[in-house]
């Protein structure tokens, strides 16, 4: 099977397909006009972001039967259209979970204790100890909302603190994790100090976290996200700094993303966004979140094991 790589990914997924008799071309540099010799023969495509696997495109490719994204999110494919051509999907939230969670954590800490402010301060020869006081995060309550590979392994950080750790999730149930409280969305607004957002991109998600959101909570929060960039409103977000409801953010996406990412800042700037850019308050992550060296490798080779699990 002819296998069209239209993403750069770890090269293991190439080496391992190969080894199975895969047929792996490489077209990441190319336009769909210059991929076009290669569409009738195409049996799979790799991907990661760089532009949507729409009806548009793929009905340009009569024989293809799998897609393989190098990642968890699968908002860049049309899942409708897949089903009704028998198109398979791979993803692989697995490969980048420990990444998440780890990036989670740390965003959170250095909110907490300022160390973003202060790396900045004493660069600039500024010595300002009270205005950098932090707060510990030991005897918080941290409210996770999705509870799949992401959210668990965030949990998972957060056991060598003195927390309570509250997890929502609309599909998911029967939590095996015992230092999670499974709960309704309800209580998170009671009880949450910190939220964190691990769901996907989809219509029911869409600026979940919007002004009713935010001021529904009973306390000031934290808030955390490293899922998609349209799950927050930033208007809300930007008003509920203002107005105190929320304390601090830390976000590795945000609304304003493309589908590249290296063309992030060839747009407008949006006011909203200016002031996330000027806020001491917030900490900003270009999209890297589940981008670690050790990511990187697993995501190729997890979707190498499902390609090849279901084909060899």
């Amino acid at each position: 099977m002819k296998v069209l790589f239209l993403d750069t990914v770890h090269e293991v997924l190439e080496k391992r397909l190969a080894e199975q008799g895969f047929q792996c071309i490489h077209l990441e540099n190319t336009t769909v006009e210059e991929m076009a010799p290669h569409f009738d023969s195409c049996g799979g495509v790799v991907i990661r972001s760089r532009f949507p696997m729409n009806a548009a495109f793929l009905s340009k490719l009569p024989h293809i039967q799998f897609i393989a994204r190098s990642g968890a999110g699968m908002e860049n494919i049309d899942v409708d259209y897949c089903e009704q051509r028998g198109i398979l999907l791979f993803n692989a939230p697995e490969g980048n979970r420990n990444a998440v969670g780890e990036h989670a954590l740390g965003m959170l800490l250095s909110l907490l204790n300022k160390l973003h402010t202060a790396d900045r301060e004493v660069r600039a020869g500024k010595w300002r100890r009270e205005e950098n006081r932090g707060e510990e995060l030991d005897g918080k309550t941290v409210g996770i909302i999705g509870y799949g590979n992401n959210g668990s392994a965030f949990a998972k950080k957060l056991r060598g603190f003195d927390v309570s750790v509250l997890a929502y999730d609309k599909y998911k149930s029967d939590f095996d994790d015992s230092f999670v409280e499974q709960v309704e969305l309800n209580e998170i607004f009671k009880r949450a100090d910190v939220v964190s957002f691990h769901i996907p991109q989809n219509e029911e998600t869409l600026f979940f976290a919007d002004r009713a959101f935010f001021s529904s909570f009973n306390k000031p929060i934290w808030l955390l996200n490293l899922a998609r960039g349209k799950i927050v409103k930033t208007s809300a977000l930007v008003e509920g700094l203002k107005n105190g409801k929320i304390k601090g953010a830390g976000l590795d996406v945000l609304e304003y993303e493309k589908s590249s990412f290296e063309s992030f800042f060839d747009q407008e700037i949006p006011e909203d966004f200016k002031y996330l850019l000027e806020s001491e308050r917030v900490i900003l992550s270009p999209h890297v979140g589940g981008w670690t060296q050790e990511s990187y490798f697993k995501l190729s080779d997890v979707l190498a094991d499902k390609i090849i699990a279901h084909y060899c």
